[in-house]
């Protein structure tokens, strides 16, 4: 199967659904087998569904869609919003609380643009470093973080359902 062309695009509360329906898809994928089921739908729900997504965006988040071609059907996303992580704050900290791309788009390229873009709206936005936190199991997406400049700057203690998680907390400055 041939992978569509995608774009990426400044996303604003009209497409919370699109967001939320990509944010389901990809914690699903990235979470299934890790997590249990239930956890995960309720998290989902809420933490990514369209009212979630609303409301980071009307309190100021900057979020971007990538969407194929054509068609455009959501299958990425970035979310920046004000700093909620555990490290000493400085002034301009920005958090990337949410960068996923379906299964399908990794090794297109797609994450590459994405990380990109959200350096670049931090920028924009006048922020001196992005922050993000990540699962401590996941090797591949510690990897590509690494790769794109970012260094672990902490950790924190994360709950999904019943179970606690350890999550690295990485930054990067812009």
């Amino acid at each position: 199967m041939t992978v569509p062309a995608w774009r990426l695009r400044r996303a604003s509360a009209v497409d919370s659904d699109a967001l939320a329906l990509v944010a389901g898809a990809t914690f699903l994928e990235a979470f299934a087998g890790v997590l249990d089921g239930a956890d995960i739908v309720a998290h989902v729900g809420r933490n990514s569904s369209a009212a979630a997504f609303a409301r980071y965006l009307v309190e100021g988040g900057i979020a971007t869609l990538a969407e194929v071609e054509p068609g455009a059907a959501p299958v990425g996303y970035t979310l920046l919003t004000e700093p909620d992580l555990p490290v000493v704050p400085k002034p301009g900290d920005i958090e990337l609380k949410r960068i996923y791309a379906l299964a399908p788009f990794h090794g297109t390229g797609l994450g590459a643009a994405l990380i990109a873009r959200a350096l670049d709206d931090a920028r924009k936005a006048g922020r001196g470093r992005v922050l993000l936190g990540v699962y401590g199991g996941n090797r591949r997406a510690h990897r590509f973080y690494e790769k794109h400049g970012f260094a672990v700057i902490g950790e924190r203690r994360f709950l999904v359902g019943a179970t606690w998680h350890d999550d690295r907390v990485y930054g990067r400055a812009v």
